[in-house]
């Protein structure tokens, strides 16, 4: 099966929950980033995601491979979405499931933070007043391997949802 870690049509959650899999998993994990209609003050219209995109895969594939080793979960699955989207529309989906919350939550958080700090895609956001301008993003992190602080979650330049 040739698995789709990027896509330009629409993301479908519900069969990316493997909701008949997994038996032994408790938790279950879902981050899902949406468009909203502002940034840092200005009223946004629409934007539109565009990568590198055969790196972007691998940066995903691995980010879900080192998310699966280092939390020791049996289930990461990424997708971003590509191309323009409107307010409300999914612009990246993660789950994890886990034995338990903790580490479905944990997971959750690393793999979506990896992948946002990793993965070469860029956000290019239109607003009302006709104007336009790429979301200066974060720059490629090396220290992912320190817990997510509120400093590491809160950017005002957030990538994602």
């Amino acid at each position: 099966m040739n698995r789709i870690f990027l896509s330009h049509e629409p993301v479908a959650v519900e069969p990316l929950l493997e909701l008949n899999a997994h038996p032994e998993c408790g938790g279950l994990a879902l981050f899902v980033g949406t468009v909203r209609d502002h940034h840092e003050g200005r009223s946004v219209r629409h934007l539109k995601y565009t990568a590198h995109e055969p790196l972007a895969a691998k940066v995903i594939r691995d980010v879900e491979h080192a998310t699966r080793e280092r939390y020791g979960v049996p289930y990461v699955r990424i997708v971003h979405r590509l191309g323009d989207l409107t307010i409300g529309d999914i612009a990246i989906v993660c789950v994890v499931r886990a034995p338990h919350r903790a580490e479905a939550f944990d997971a959750c958080r690393y793999a979506v933070d990896a992948v946002k700090h990793g993965a070469p895609i860029w956000k290019e956001e239109f607003y009302t007043d006709g104007s336009s301008a790429f979301v200066e993003g974060c720059c490629i992190r090396d220290d992912l391997d320190e817990p997510a602080t509120a400093s590491h979650r809160h950017h005002s330049h957030a990538s994602h949802g």
